[in-house]
């Protein structure tokens, strides 16, 4: 059965995206910890960062440093990287810009207001 992140990656299920290249696609998190916090995820379907091929690991690292500079050109704040590994079983990376207000468990609330303005803010295009 395909992961939630597969179906949006074949357009069964929508999402405020941000980039998408060839090997990847990043788009808000719809339970943001901060304003602008984004997912990357590889195309492919695999469960693990670890057991990505090297190109779509090295694709979905690029994609990772080059959103995170665009993002913190954008927003004025440092972004964070977090690689859980548990909530959805395909590989991601949340880049999250820092916010000396958050703590553990924290969501920030959203309507389809701020998914536009963070979408319109973040949208990258190389």
């Amino acid at each position: 059965m395909s992961s939630i992140f597969t179906k949006i990656v074949n357009g069964e299920i929508p999402c405020y995206k941000i980039y998408e290249d060839d090997r990847t696609l990043a788009f808000l998190d719809i339970h943001p910890d901060t304003p602008g916090h984004t997912l990357v995820i590889p195309k492919a379907e695999v469960d693990k960062i670890y057991d990505l091929e090297d190109e779509d690991y090295q694709a979905l690292m690029s994609t990772v440093k080059k959103l995170s500079r665009h993002m913190e050109k954008v927003l004025g704040a440092r972004t964070l990287w977090k690689v859980v590994g548990t909530d959805v079983p395909h590989a991601h990376v949340h880049l999250t810009p820092y916010d000396e207000t958050w703590f553990h468990g924290r969501e920030i609330p959203t309507d389809d207001a701020y998914f536009e303005e963070y979408q319109s803010k973040l949208q990258f295009t190389d």
